[in-house]
């Protein structure tokens, strides 16, 4: 089945690049799920026993039978309920379970590609850890990320953002179809092994249209010179894509390697789990105690204190005030990265503070056009603001910059299909999987409403309110940024309408 595409509903699983689509947007789904799913779809309507689907997900490996349970579980979640309201997936008692939907394979087609941008155009693939040390894992992370934020700032490049990056890390997948996914010319691969204090990387430019390696090489270096190293790189993919020397102003980069290891691990708990948050702040905490001029782990304890604010549900001047001073002290050490301007004109935006944050949100995207969190951030604003076209393209250029997004973009999304009353697609967006550990059930259950399925907007109201006890529509219009009061008032008649507290 190598290769293969299989559509079933909204949904087509390429069984070659690993990834499954709804409505030709990317799902978040494990390897173990996919390949279950590959079983599935490769014999619709049959009963596939439970070894049999072990055999699959497990090849060669003896698990426990819940193993599979709950990785069914798993799949079952992300594909929600069949357009009948049913299961794809049906249990058959003591023998094992069977795919209920008819699956097509239309002549193989493939999903519609990306077009190529105008400029350059390459994403960084997650370098491997080739060190016999499981916990240098992150190091080689790290460096990914921070490759990918150097070149991102190169004028005149196109590039894809760490999440969608990382969508491909630990599959054997040919190049070709990543950078056909993607919507990229160029790919830059390599390894990195860490040991007693010196480092090894191997990096390689190639140019996915024809095979060709534009450039590579090793550097073989002490650990304290890994940033010379990074910079380094980027300069040579520079002169290789653009002829020209890498030019970009400086990036304000750790002075101790303990601050950076922290950050590096802390940048991945960037999420919206309450548990993870409390991990970060304590990891982000420690970095700028040990390096107080590091700016960009003030930027994330920022939007850590930030999080924590939207988690508690509580009042919000204490934690927002600290956020907001976390952020201004990330860019005065270093004003030319994007990712504290856009930090700082979000959290201003939220004070009211509407024209310093338009400001900082300008310089932002000056700096670092391909920074795909400051247009998803922009959009959330815009709305906010009453220009929801605006917000709505602003998040359309950010999922082209990060085809395999954070689980925020799919809720900023959302709420822009609710502002420009779209409610079916909003539906849709916000049922998805990614959302499922953000606040999205508010907007999705409003979207409902609209739509006159009440029931099912008070189910959602339900689950929304179990997470967010203390919510109040009152509240919550208060302390959101609103600059149109149609806009705002278009809000609350669907909160009304779905049942959440006054």
């Amino acid at each position: 089945m190598q290769g293969s595409r299989f559509a079933f509903g909204p949904f087509v699983l390429d069984s070659g690049a690993g990834t499954l689509l709804r409505n030709d947007l990317p799902v978040a789904v494990g390897y173990r799920a996919v390949k279950l799913l590959e079983a599935f779809v490769g014999r619709p309507g049959e009963i596939l026993t439970k070894a049999e689907l072990m055999d699959a997900a497990w090849p060669g490996t003896a698990v426990e039978e819940g193993n599979l349970t709950v990785q069914i579980a798993l799949l079952r979640k992300v594909l929600g309920p069949t357009a009948n309201g049913g299961q794809w997936i049906a249990t058959v008692p003591r023998v094992g379970y069977r795919f209920t939907i008819a699956v097509e394979q239309p002549g193989n087609a493939k999903r519609r590609p990306l077009s190529l941008p105008a400029k350059p155009s390459i994403a960084v693939l997650p370098f491997i850890n080739v060190s016999k040390d499981p916990e240098q894992e992150s190091f080689a992370d790290g460096l990914t990320e921070d490759l990918i934020t150097d070149l991102s700032r190169i004028p005149g490049l196109f590039v894809i953002a760490r999440n969608s990056v990382f969508a491909y890390k630990g599959k054997a997948v040919d190049v070709r179809r990543i950078a056909e996914d993607l919507g990229v010319r160029y790919l830059l691969e390599g390894s990195a092994r860490r040991a007693a204090g010196r480092v090894r990387i191997n990096a390689q430019l190639v140019d996915a249209v024809s095979g060709d390696h534009l450039w590579a090489e090793r550097f073989d270096r002490s650990m304290e010179d890994v940033f010379a190293v990074q910079d380094e790189v980027t300069s040579k993919i520079m002169q290789a894509l653009l002829g020209r020397l890498h030019a970009s102003p400086p990036r304000n980069r750790p002075s101790n390697l303990e601050a950076y290891d922290l950050c590096v691990r802390a940048r991945k708990l960037m999420d919206d789990s309450p548990q993870t948050a409390q991990e970060a702040h304590l990891m982000l905490t420690r970095a700028v105690s040990l390096d107080p001029q590091y700016a960009e782990a003030y930027r994330w304890l920022a939007m850590n204190h930030w999080m924590g604010w939207v988690h508690s549900g509580g009042p919000a001047e204490p934690a927002r005030e600290v956020a907001l001073e976390l952020a201004r002290k990330a860019v005065a050490i270093d004003p030319n990265d994007a990712g504290c301007r856009w930090i700082l004109a979000y959290l201003l935006a939220y004070e009211r503070s509407f024209a310093e944050a338009d400001k900082e949100f300008a310089t932002a995207i000056e700096l670092d056009p391909n920074e795909a969190d400051t247009w998803a951030a922009l959009s959330d604003i815009a709305v906010l603001g009453g220009r929801v076209e605006e917000g709505l393209e602003h998040i359309r250029k950010a999922f082209r910059l990060n085809p395999f997004p954070a689980s925020w973009y799919y809720l900023t999304l959302g709420q822009a299909q609710y502002a420009a009353r779209e409610y079916t697609a909003a539906v849709e967006t916000l049922r998805r999987d990614e959302t499922y550990r953000t606040s999205s059930r508010r907007f999705l259950a409003a979207s409902l409403a609209q739509l006159g399925r009440l029931d099912e907007a008070r189910a959602e109201v339900e689950l929304f309110l179990i997470g967010n006890p203390r919510f109040s529509t009152r509240h919550w219009a208060a302390t959101e940024p609103f600059r149109d009061a149609a806009t705002l008032e278009h809000f609350i008649d669907g909160y009304r309408k779905a049942g959440l507290p006054e």
